[in-house]
């Protein structure tokens, strides 16, 4: 009799078919348990899988249809490849701004900078008091390279950790302004945090000192030592419910968590404030502390009206320094304060000036020539 010979298992799916299958059921990205449960389903060996999608391979255990392990080779070449230009050779240090007048929580803020420990802070109040220039600054003075990213609604994780981009013709990876801030051990600055969509959930792990891995070269990237985040928003990231900050989001919660301690930045008090003007005045060559003071006496009226309900707009710290620039430009203070709040509705324009009016005789609204020159 003669004996059977049985020929080994043969798989039947090609390996274009145990692509798509794994593609339809986990998608580009899936992991050895999921490699499994393709083998369970379908009969065949894990070894037999993995093999023939072993060019997919971007880490132990892990695969991604999207990156190849010759595109990974070529990307990570890139990185000190001269078509792309290295963010690394430059010096993000701050320049030391000798108009700022520290105030507020800057010492806090400065004190958490210095310790270069990981401690994210979140910075909110209203516009144009100095958020943004005391992070800047407290780094300039503390040598602390910064990298500010400006958050907007359409901000997504191609444009905080970086993506593929074309270099002369060529397809490179290019670390975003996150994994920059992550290998440098710098200042990353999330301003106007509050403007993001729920696509800034891609820094959840970020903002738990972990670091980050870049799923489509399949690198882990570690934060190295001095590496912070601070987040600056007219809100507490809950929306604007008065309409006054219009654009701004709610924040996921547990990205907001993630924040250990808040600052609530307030406008200077008159003092301070006083002081900004007469730097911001010194560095145009203009000497005129009246007209400082009589600017922030303003100001605060308006501020205090503001908050008893009285008026919907207020005058910023910055308004008033475009305002003392806009002196040293056309030499008349009339014209310097009419053109800085033309951004109001007439009604609101109108009724600031005329609290000016009564603030400061010396300066004429009605004055028919609003372009004549004042002598300094």
């Amino acid at each position: 009799m003669t004996k059977k010979l049985f020929k080994p298992f043969e798989v039947k799916m090609t390996r274009e078919e145990i692509i798509e299958g794994l593609r339809s059921n986990y998608g580009t990205e899936f992991t050895a348990a999921d490699v499994k449960g393709f083998c369970a389903m379908n009969d065949i060996a894990y070894s037999t899988i993995t093999k023939k999608i072993d060019e997919f391979k971007v880490g132990r255990g892990k695969w991604n249809f999207e990156v190849t392990k010759k595109s990974v080779e070529k990307i990570e070449r890139s990185f000190s490849a001269p078509s792309v230009t290295p963010f690394v050779e430059e010096n993000l240090v701050p320049t030391i701004n000798d108009t700022f007048v520290k105030f507020g929580s800057f010492t806090d803020l400065r004190s958490i900078i210095k310790s270069k420990l990981f401690y994210p802070t979140f910075i909110t109040g209203l516009s144009g008091n100095g958020k943004t220039f005391s992070v800047e600054q407290a780094c300039a003075q503390l040598k602390r390279e910064l990298v500010r990213v400006n958050i907007t609604i359409e901000t997504d994780e191609d444009d905080l950790i970086g993506g593929f981009r074309l270099v002369n013709g060529e397809t490179v990876w290019h670390n975003g302004p996150v994994i920059e801030a992550l290998e440098r051990g710098a200042i990353l600055l999330l301003d106007e945090i509050d403007l993001a969509s729920n696509k800034i959930l891609c820094l959840q792990s970020i903002l738990e000192g972990t670091g980050v891995f870049l799923k489509k070269i399949g690198r882990f990237v570690r934060p190295s030592a001095g590496f912070n985040v601070i987040a600056t928003a007219n809100t507490k990231g809950k929306g604007s419910d008065d309409g006054r900050f219009i654009g701004t989001n709610v924040l996921n919660e547990a990205f907001l968590e993630r924040f250990p301690v808040t600052f609530e930045q307030e406008y200077p008090a008159p003092k301070t404030e006083q002081k900004i003007l007469a730097n911001a005045s010194a560095e145009i060559g203009i000497k005129d502390a009246d007209f400082c003071k009589r600017l922030v006496d303003w100001a605060d009226i308006i501020r205090k009206t503001f908050y008893d309900g009285g008026v919907e707009e207020i005058i910023s710290t910055r308004r008033l320094v475009h305002i003392i620039r806009a002196y040293g430009i056309f030499k008349n203070k009339a014209k310097a304060i009419e053109v800085c709040v033309n951004r109001f509705d007439d009604e609101t324009k109108q009724s600031f000036m005329e609290l000016y009016d009564k603030v400061d005789a010396d300066v004429d609204f009605n004055q028919e020539n609003n372009g004549s020159v004042e002598q300094v």
